[in-house]
């Protein structure tokens, strides 16, 4: 089966490309679509057909996939640019973007009203883009228990590991769950380095000190890593990830939630700074000046 599924990937951007280049990897015939035309280009130099519109990428495809900045480029793909009306009946839909609960039901409301008859999955990944690079996701699923088998070879080819959590709607509340502990994660390490500094310590030797403890998990270990080295290159751009922590707030009372709050806060500063497109871990720089 998995030689027979045509996948077409749309978005591809630092997460989407990666993704889509390990799906030919693994075999699977593969169509791409991305606004700007040059990461469509390089995939087709890989193997992949590189098609002109979102409707002529899905047209022929078993599984569609998009992967996309938020719930307002999902819509423009689905619905103005024609992806929707161009699937075929039975064709299953991974929505793997971060959209959050809302954006994921209004996604759902829009299945429901145009087409009935496609199969929509929820299906966000933990992961930044090393581990989308290495194929080494974890895939958050959610949505009919019938379509497992079907999506199986791609998510496999995507992440090292598939957790099916219940329902379409359920995959992205897991996802704001994951990303709240990683946002947490980033400041801890980016406070520990910036207080460790603040009491005249070496950060280099702060570093080598913190790698290896059982606190430090293998994310965690990479980000020590690219701190010590100041290393700031986007693998999971400030704003994206400012982006996901208020998906993750709009669904809470945020009285209640007081330190993610100051969080996001400190992170929406340090984005109007200019700092949006830096690694989050830029935020160890931040609190050091």
């Amino acid at each position: 089966m998995a030689g027979t599924q045509r996948v077409a990937v749309l978005g591809l951007g630092g997460m989407g490309r990666p993704m889509a280049a390990n799906i030919l990897r693994a075999g699977l015939p593969t169509v791409v679509w991305n606004r700007r035309p040059e990461p469509a280009r390089q995939l087709g130099g890989q193997g992949a057909e590189v098609a002109d519109s979102p409707a002529e990428a899905v047209r022929r495809a078993d599984v569609v996939i998009t992967m996309v900045t938020d719930a307002d480029a999902v819509v423009s793909i689905a619905a103005d640019l024609g992806m929707l009306a161009a699937m075929a009946e039975g064709v299953i839909w991974a929505q793997m973007s971060t959209i959050g609960v809302s954006g994921t039901e209004r996604i759902a409301r829009l299945v429901t009203e145009q087409r009935p008859d496609v199969v929509l999955l929820d299906a966000p990944v933990a992961g930044s883009r090393g581990p989308a690079e290495q194929g080494k996701l974890v895939v958050l699923a959610s949505g009919p228990e019938q379509v497992r088998d079907r999506i199986g070879p791609v998510f496999d080819a995507i992440g090292q590991r598939t957790v099916w959590v219940g329902p379409a709607g359920s995959g992205s509340r897991f996802k704001l769950v994951n990303s709240l502990l990683l946002a947490f994660i980033a400041e801890g390490l980016a406070e520990s380095i910036a207080f460790g500094h603040a009491l005249g310590l070496d950060r280099a030797a702060v570093v080598g000190a913190l790698q290896g403890s059982p606190l430090v998990s293998v994310w965690a270990d990479e980000k020590l890593q690219r701190i010590g080295q100041d290393d700031y290159s986007p693998q999971y751009p400030l704003s994206l990830a400012i982006k996901d922590v208020n998906l993750a707030l709009l669904e809470v009372d945020v009285d209640r939630f007081a330190v993610a709050n100051s969080l996001a806060a400190q992170w929406q500063r340090a984005v109007d700074h200019g700092l949006g497109g830096e690694d989050l871990t830029v935020i160890t720089r931040v609190l050091q000046h």
